[in-house]
C-alpha cells in the first residue's frame, strides 16, 4: 500500500454546510486547509432543507447566494398547522433584513455542491471519497490517516488544527466504539422523501401533528415538494407489523397520509422521486466541552431538537463562529451569527 504524507493549517472531517463554510473562510484567511468528504456528491440528506431569512446574507457572501436565489423555492411567507381533517394557518413574520425577508427552501443536494464548489475555489485540497481511519496527535500537532476508496493508498494529512463537521450519524474512528446502544420507545426516526407534480401550495411551510410523531412539508427547487417527518419507535414498530413485507418507506408514506388530509392532497397525483431516506435515533444534545482539542461545528458540535428546525442555521452559523475565531477576527458575519446563535436560546 503506497503513503502520502501532506501538512495543512486544517484539516476539517466533512463537506456538508458546516464543514465547507469553515473552509472557505479559513482558505480566504490565508490557512492552508484539507477538506474531507467520504461521499460522493451530488447526495441526498434526511433534511427539512429550509434555509432560515438569517442565513441568506452569508450565502452571498460565501460566494453562493446568486446561485441560491435562482435555484431556490418560493418566499416561505405562512405557515400551516395539519391535524387530521383541520388546518390552522398564520403568516411568518419577515426578518429585519431589507433584500433578504423570507426563508426558502433548497434541496441538499445542490446546496452541497455549491459549498463544496466555493471551498474549492477558494483554496481548499478537497479529498472526496475519503474515508478517515484515524485520527492522532494532539493540539497543534494532529495526524489525520485518509483511506481511498480503492483502498490502494493512506494519505497521512498533519495539521495543527483539526475540525470535526462529520454531521450525525457516525462519530470520528476514536469515539465510534462509545456510541449509544441502548433503545427506548421514545426514540424518534428520521424519513424523508421528495415528490413532484404536488399540489402542495407554493409559499408555505407545513407542519404535521400526528399520532407518534410529526412532520412538515415545503416546496423547494424544481418544483419539488420535500416530506419530512419523525417518528416514534413504539410507534414504528406498531406499524411495521401491521404491514409485514412492506418497505418501511411505503409504511411511513401509507402513515402520513392516512393520518393526515393536507398529506393526502398534497400528494394525490404526485409521484416519488427516489426512495424514502432514513435516519436515527436522533440524539438532540451538546456535543462539546471545555477538555475538546478538537473543534466542532454544525451537529458534530451540538444538535438542536428537530421541531425547531433550524438545523441548517445553526450548522452555518456554528461554522462562521469558529472560523472568526480561529482567525482573530469578527466580521458582520460573525457577530450575526453569535447574535441569532444567542436569541436560538430563548
Amino acid at each position: 500500500m503506497n503513503s502520502a504524507a501532506t501538512t495543512f493549517d486544517a484539516v476539517i472531517v466533512g463537506a456538508g454546510p458546516a464543514g465547507s463554510t469553515v473552509a472557505i473562510q479559513l482558505a480566504r484567511g490565508g490557512w492552508s486547509v484539507a477538506l474531507i468528504e467520504k461521499q460522493r456528491f451530488p447526495r441526498r440528506k434526511v433534511c427539512g432543507e429550509c434555509v432560515a431569512a438569517s442565513n441568506l446574507q452569508l450565502l452571498h457572501d460565501l460566494g453562493i447566494g446568486d446561485a441560491f436565489d435562482v435555484s431556490a423555492g418560493p418566499a416561505l411567507r405562512r405557515v400551516t398547522l395539519l391535524r387530521g381533517d383541520s388546518v390552522a394557518a398564520a403568516r411568518l413574520p419577515a426578518a429585519e433584513h431589507d433584500r433578504f425577508p423570507w426563508g426558502r427552501a433548497l434541496g441538499r443536494e445542490t446546496l452541497d455542491g455549491l459549498l463544496l464548489d466555493q471551498a474549492r475555489a477558494a483554496g481548499a485540497v478537497v479529498f472526496q471519497p475519503c474515508a478517515v481511519q484515524a485520527i492522532l496527535g494532539s493540539a497543534g500537532a494532529w495526524q489525520c490517516e485518509v483511506r481511498t476508496p480503492d483502498a490502494t493508498a493512506m494519505l497521512r494529512l498533519r495539521a495543527r488544527v483539526m475540525i470535526d463537521a462529520h454531521g450525525s450519524w457516525e462519530g470520528l474512528p476514536s469515539e465510534r466504539p462509545t456510541r449509544r446502544l441502548a433503545r427506548h420507545a421514545s426514540d424518534l426516526f428520521a424519513f424523508k422523501a421528495n415528490f413532484t407534480g404536488s399540489s402542495l401550495p407554493e409559499g408555505a411551510i407545513s407542519v404535521l401533528a400526528l399520532d407518534g410523531g410529526y412532520g412538515g412539508m415545503v416546496l423547494a427547487d424544481g418544483g419539488t415538494v420535500t416530506i419530512a417527518c419523525c417518528i416514534r419507535r413504539d410507534r414504528l414498530s406498531e406499524l411495521r407489523s401491521a404491514a409485514l413485507g412492506q418497505c418501511v418507506g411505503d409504511v411511513v408514506e401509507t402513515w402520513l397520509q392516512r393520518e393526515c388530509a393536507g398529506v393526502r392532497n398534497a400528494l394525490d397525483g404526485a409521484l416519488r422521486d427516489g426512495p424514502w431516506l432514513s435516519s436515527g435515533p436522533l440524539a438532540p444534545g451538546i456535543r462539546v466541552d471545555a477538555q475538546d482539542t478538537i473543534f466542532r461545528v454544525g451537529n458534530a458540535a451540538g444538535e438542536a431538537h428537530p421541531i425547531l428546525g433550524e438545523g441548517m442555521s445553526m450548522a452555518l452559523q456554528s461554522a462562521v463562529l469558529l472560523s472568526a475565531h480561529l482567525l482573530g477576527t469578527e466580521s458582520g458575519q460573525a457577530r450575526a451569527a453569535r447574535t441569532e446563535s444567542r436569541d436560538a436560546q430563548y
